[in-house]
Parts: structure tokens; sequence; C-alpha cells
């Protein structure tokens, strides 16, 4: 998993209420878990006008030149600015997944649905809850100036701003330690390999038994 530390980009706006995960990534292409190449399909239903499909190539689909993501100002970003109860709906870890893909390292809404917000963690994105009044001035601000960045400092749980604003939010203390060392569950399990290997040399020799092979 990527480690996240202090992450510098251009803010992107879903300015929406209840945006679910099928909106996040349509149940149609949850064909994989190898949790790449979902990018090209976030949020597929408003990025493109037609129907997209498992496999296809996105590069030649027509695109809505209504939705944000499809604006020159907001390519490359890496900071999505969301309204409340990002993420609600079914469980697909497929969500965090897209948005990682196609660049996404931190997500800043008033309120996150709670299997997203913690799934989120889990894949390398950052989720982050500040006041709706703080996300209002957010958009506001990125709407009136052209690529509009944020800074993202996880060690110093703080966001900030070009002119040196800084708007303080809270993180679990567990889930801050795993983003700052980029480690997934398999990563923190490995952090222990010394110790599990200790434990099946020590098992295999008190119980031989259950580790001889039986012909059949």
């Amino acid at each position: 998993m990527k480690a996240f530390t202090v992450v510098e980009g251009v803010v992107a706006p879903m300015d929406r209420a209840n945006v679910d995960t099928d909106m996040i990534i349509p149940k149609q292409f949850l064909k994989s878990i190898k949790r790449s190449g979902f990018g090209p399909n976030l949020f597929d239903e408003l990025r493109y006008l037609d129907e997209g499909q498992p496999g296809q190539d996105c590069s030649s689909r027509p695109l809505n030149t209504e939705f944000p993501l499809n604006f020159p100002r907001y390519k490359g970003a890496s900071i999505l600015l969301a309204r409340e109860n990002f993420g609600c709906g079914s469980s697909r870890e497929h969500a965090p997944w897209a948005l990682d893909d196609y660049g996404f390292r931190c997500v800043i809404a008033p309120s996150f649905a709670d299997i997203f917000f913690n799934n989120s963690f889990k894949n390398g994105l950052l989720p982050i809850v500040l006041d709706e009044k703080i996300v209002d001035e957010l958009f506001t601000k990125m709407y009136a100036e052209e690529g509009f960045s944020l800074t993202v400092d996880l060690p110093n749980q703080c966001v900030r701003l070009a002119d040196g604003t800084e708007f303080a939010f809270e993180v679990d203390a567990f889930r801050k330690h795993c983003l700052v060392n980029g480690l997934d569950d398999i990563g923190l399990t490995l952090q222990d390999a010394d110790a599990i290997r200790e434990f099946e040399t020590q098992w295999q020799a008190k119980s031989p038994w259950l580790f001889r092979e039986h012909s059949a």
C-alpha cells in the first residue's frame, strides 16, 4: 500500500450529497479483484454519455462535457472535495480502488458512510471529515480559483491552504500509523514474520505428526 504523509494537489469537486458506491464505480465493473484498472470507470455514469461495459476502451467514448472531472482545470487532481454522506450504499471495496486508481489520494467531506470510510483507510485513501462550513468555504475558493490546490499533512493532521490557513482534522492513531507507513492488513502481518516463523517451527517440533505426509 502506498504511504501517505504529505500530499499537495489540485482539488476537484463532487458537489452533490449522498454519492453512493454504485455512482463511484458502477456494478458492471466489479468483475476483477486486482485493485487496479478501475480509474477509467470512476463516476462512469457521470463522465460519459454512453453506457460503459467491462473491458471497453474508454478513450473513444463520448464525454459529458458538463461533468467537472472532464474540465481541463481539474486535470490531474489528487484531492476530491465532496458533500455529506459520501460513499453510501453497498460495501464494495472497488469504490476506494477506483478513486485511488484515478489518482485521488484524499477525499474531504462533512461526513462519510461508515463502510466506505473504513475501506478507504485499508486501501491507502485518506478520508478527511471537516465541518460543513469549512467545506462550503473550500468549495467557494475552489470555484473562484482555477488550479486551486491544498496541502494535506497527515503527520500534523491538517489541511493547509496556499496562504497558510490550516484546518485541523481528527484521525484514529492506529489508522494514521498504517497510512504514514504504507501498511495494509498484509503489511501489518508481515511485520511479525519472524515471530510467525518461530511459532511454526516450535509447533512443528512439538506436534510433528500434524505435518507428516500421508499416502492415499
